[in-house]
């Protein structure tokens, strides 16, 4: 490690320690550092000016702190920006998705941080551009461009935008005849990214003079449907359903048969859904199957039946049943694809002629595609030790088309259709690298760690063919482990410039995700939480037995609960570690899950426990949670990321963290703490902006890692990145 350089710079901003006593269950904690969360939060999220003075003062002093530590690395975090931008197509388009006369995608034009969004005839044509996303992001600090849906008629286009970075999206409408948006706005939309893994932003009524959006509350939950009429104000919109439990969310999508609508209701382990009729779309929805405690399902509609995907009857890594759709009740549901324990189904789609469904075993996924017909079903499988395999299931019902995207850490992506009946595959885009890229200069391993209770814990490794493998190689060891969300070993090209530096890129597939299953999932939430951060040290550890790295020459990463994990790591094995880098951390778990009226936490309560009611839950965060946990140890040196308008994990998480770790750290390595004012919980909308952010955090870890050259005369002062 670059001692020398670590110790440079001025001390950094200590927080004023105001103590503060709760009491839960007869325990009392103390609480310094709590004045950081802003009472006119709420406000905060949309408006950074709102922030109390001593607060902003305070941020404002971390970011200084921050920018002057991190100055000498200026010149690398320049090259290392340059470099990311060499791997991005200066003029790029999504893959088209067909839709009815139209293909559909987004165009980036040279230089523009947000995109077009564009369609052209099928039969050939001039393109058309719907809405231009560069020229609507011009005059703000912050600007995305989220999800679009057109009309059946393809005549109007609504789409929603973000300006102030707390993901409060806003609806417009767009006359694609004119190329005018209309009147109709509608604030307070739900149209974020996990949103799109669920739902639409908008779903348009069959008579296209309509629509149903899922609205946002005060505290930033989406719990109720609306039905919005073209032409009319937002106050005058109906109320479709409305879901009265705090901790359940809803979302609407649009079946690809284009007579109906599904409603998701769920939280963390319990879901139910009603189907809607588009061509009577004021009426009352109807139910599948009420919610029952711990019973997730999912439905897709074809024809006269729906397909559903669930968990029922003891189906723990989920099935396929089906309903006629006129009594689609679970007495009527009957397998189709009849459950295998540790073949875990990800996700199905249904069409005209075929049932396709993703699953995965001992890590690996396949997609299987079954004639309705005949029921003759095939799979499509492919080679590796470690790759990532998505289905996009597209617009279109009546296809035989079904669309899949493949890479590896060392191999860019590449989209296909599939013609499921000829078994054709066509491809549709390759990820292009432009600086050049050869994917055989790489290696990629899949190895396992042993847990503490034997577990074996998976792990995937990206370095340079040639390596020496002893021990002297820094690592980057990534790990998320929440939700029953994996780590996936897909391509990221901003990955190659620390590998191509000498470091090794791990990923570790902890319990929590669910790589190996939804029981790998269900072992490592609530309860079972600590087996999350027992496998990912088994993993650090056995890096160093099998000397791909050694200890104290690791960076941990991870972001948003992963920064949970990474918070624990840091205080149960600082000696492990070179250093932490985390953006968005959740690591004020205890204060936040004791807080219902955030807004994620009464849907987090399936997650991690309730702590209100729950004296063992209350316990068993208490014996994690980093902050509560943090002493005087010799920690690694840290760098945290936050966002003032993030409403996911709030900004005082990492403030009071870092905080804490300043004032009890023995190293006298760097904590620092970088808040961007403008910027929500995805980081920078922008797509060169976002390339950014990743030069920063790889320039610290180089850099902790002795692999920095910093220039040893740059003195102190705000580098290219300097939070705003």
């Amino acid at each position: 490690m670059n001692a020398p350089l670590l110790a440079r710079g001025p001390k950094g901003p200590l927080a004023a320690m105001r103590p503060r006593q709760f009491s839960h269950h007869g325990i009392v904690i103390e609480d310094s550092y709590s004045w950081l969360k802003a009472a006119n939060w709420r406000e905060v999220l949309q408006d950074a000016s709102a922030l109390p003075s001593d607060i902003r003062a305070h941020l404002d002093a971390e970011n200084e702190y921050a920018n002057a530590m991190l100055a000498p690395l200026a010149p690398l975090i320049t090259e290392l920006e340059h470099e990311l931008k060499g791997r991005v197509e200066d003029e790029d388009a999504t893959a088209p998705v067909p839709s009815g006369p139209f293909r559909y995608y987004r165009r980036w034009l040279a230089g523009a941080q947000h995109p077009r969004i564009v369609r052209q005839r099928l039969a050939g044509g001039e393109e058309e551009v719907l809405v231009d996303g560069e020229a609507l992001a011009r005059g703000h600090r912050f600007f995305q461009l989220g999800p679009a849906t057109h009309s059946p008629d393809h005549c109007l286009l609504a789409y929603a935008v973000d300006e102030a970075g707390a993901e409060f999206f806003t609806i417009r409408v767009r006359d694609l005849v004119t190329g005018i948006d209309l009147l109709d706005e509608i604030p307070n939309a739900r149209a974020d990214a996990i949103l799109n893994l669920h739902g639409d932003p908008v779903v348009f009524a069959s008579d296209g003079k309509s629509f149903l959006y899922a609205r946002l509350d005060q505290n930033h939950r989406a719990r109720s449907i609306w039905s919005h009429r073209i032409g009319t104000q937002a106050h005058e919109d109906g109320l479709i359903l409305e879901e009265a439990t705090p901790g359940w969310f809803v979302s609407i999508r649009r079946e690809r048969t284009g007579r109906h609508a599904t409603i998701a209701v769920r939280d963390h382990e319990t879901s139910e859904a009603f189907i809607l009729d588009l061509e009577r779309p004021d009426t009352a929805p109807r139910l599948v199957a009420a919610r029952q405690t711990g019973i997730r399902y999912e439905v897709e509609i074809g024809g006269d039946a729906v397909f559903i995907r669930t968990n029922r009857d003891g189906a723990e890594d989920f099935k396929i049943v089906e309903a006629p759709l006129a009594a689609p009740r679970p007495e009527n549901w009957r397998d189709v694809v009849a459950h295998r324990p540790g073949v875990m189904v990800l996700r199905h789609a249904i069409f005209a002629r075929h049932l396709v469904w993703l699953e995965q075993e001992d890590g690996l996924p396949r997609l299987i595609v079954r004639a309705l017909e005949s029921g003759a079903e095939h799979a499509v499988a492919f080679d590796g030790e470690a790759f990532a395999l998505s289905l996009d299931a597209g617009e279109e019902f009546d296809t035989d088309l079904v669309r899949f995207t493949l890479s590896t850490p060392a191999r860019p992506a590449e989209t296909y259709d599939y013609d499921m009946e000829t078994r054709e595959r066509i491809l549709v885009k390759r990820q292009a690298i432009p600086s050049g890229h050869d994917p055989d200069r790489y290696v990629v391993r899949r190895i396992c760690a042993t847990a503490p209770d034997g577990a074996a814990i998976p792990a995937t490794l990206l370095y340079r063919k040639g390596l020496e493998l002893d021990g002297s190689a820094p690592c980057l060891l990534y790990g998320y482990g929440a939700y029953g969300s994996p780590v996936l070993p897909n391509f990221l090209g901003h990955r190659l410039s620390l590998v191509d530096r000498g470091m090794i890129y791990a990923l570790a597939h902890v319990r929590g995700g669910s790589e190996k299953g939804w029981g790998w999932y269900t072992t490592g939430k609530r309860g079972e939480k600590k087996n999350s951060f027992s496998d990912y040290l088994a993993v650090a550890r056995m890096l160093i037995e099998k000397r791909y790295t050694s200890a104290g020459l690791i960076v941990a990463n991870g972001r948003s609960a992963g920064g949970m994990l990474m918070g624990v790591a840091a205080n149960r094995a600082p000696e492990l570690f070179a250093g932490i880098v985390t953006e968005v951390p959740f690591v004020d778990v205890l204060a936040t899950m004791l807080d219902p009226d955030l807004p994620l936490t009464p849907s987090e309560w399936p997650e991690w426990g309730n702590p209100l009611l729950s004296e063992r839950d209350f316990k068993t965060i208490l014996a994690y949670s980093p902050l509560e946990n943090i002493e005087a140890r010799h920690y690694p040196a840290v760098l945290a990321i936050a966002a003032v308008a993030d409403p996911r994990v709030t900004y005082w998480e990492p403030a009071k963290w870092v905080a804490k770790l300043r004032a009890h750290t023995l190293s006298g390595k760097p904590v620092l703490l970088r808040t961007e004012m403008s910027g929500g919980h995805m980081g920078a909308p922008g797509r060169f902006d976002r390339l950014g952010e990743f030069a920063l955090t790889h320039a610290f870890a180089l850099w902790v890692c002795g692999l920095a050259q910093a220039s040893s005369d740059t003195k102190p002062a705000p580098h290219p990145l300097a939070a705003s």
